[in-house]
Parts: structure tokens; C-alpha cells; sequence
């Protein structure tokens, strides 16, 4: 069963341009390495340009724990959280209704 969730941060503002290369190598990396990884998607706010929300969607608890044990989350997270204000808040959805 697939396993829908999100992930709110925000970083420094004179870090922003640093997290976005971490993001978009991470969604390179994600792509080419995490099949199970369904959907990942990075948005950042319109109206605050340092906040993000990343849209994730794995197939299934495994290709989470592959996800979660990556070289390329330890990567991603060794360059964004020292650029965090505040923490990532990580929340889990229950799929309603799609299109």
C-alpha cells in the first residue's frame, strides 16, 4: 500500500540558494537510484521563498526504509539541516481522493 507524506522546513534566507542545488541533486539522485520512491516533489513557497514542503510517495514501507537509509538522503540532510531554522516536520496522509 503506498504511503503518502510531506515534509515542511525552512532554511536561513542567505542559505536559500545552497538548499535549492541540495534539493534539485536530491531529486536527481531519487530519480535515477529509488524506484519504490513513487513521487517526489519540492515546493517552495510564493509568498516566503525560504520555505519548502516536499511532497513524497513510496510504494511501500520498504522502498521508505531504502529511501530513509540512502547515500543520498545522508547527503541531502548533511547540507540542508545545518541551514534549517526550526526543524523538519515530517507528517504521514491516508489517501482520500485522487485524479
Amino acid at each position: 500500500m503506498p504511503i503518502f507524506q510531506t515534509a515542511y522546513f525552512k532554511v536561513k534566507p542567505e542559505s536559500r540558494a545552497l538548499c535549492e542545488r541540495a534539493i534539485l541533486e536530491f531529486i536527481d539522485y531519487i530519480k535515477a537510484n529509488e524506484p519504490g520512491t513513487l513521487r517526489y516533489t519540492s515546493l517552495q513557497r510564493a509568498d516566503d521563498p525560504n520555505s519548502f514542503m516536499h511532497f513524497f510517495i513510496f510504494q511501500d514501507e520498504a522502498a521508505r526504509e531504502i529511501h530513509r537509509s540512502s547515500p543520498g538522503v545522508q547527503k541531502f540532510t548533511s547540507a540542508l539541516y545545518p541551514e534549517l531554522i526550526g526543524e523538519v516536520t515530517f507528517t504521514e496522509y491516508a489517501l482520500l481522493a485522487s485524479t
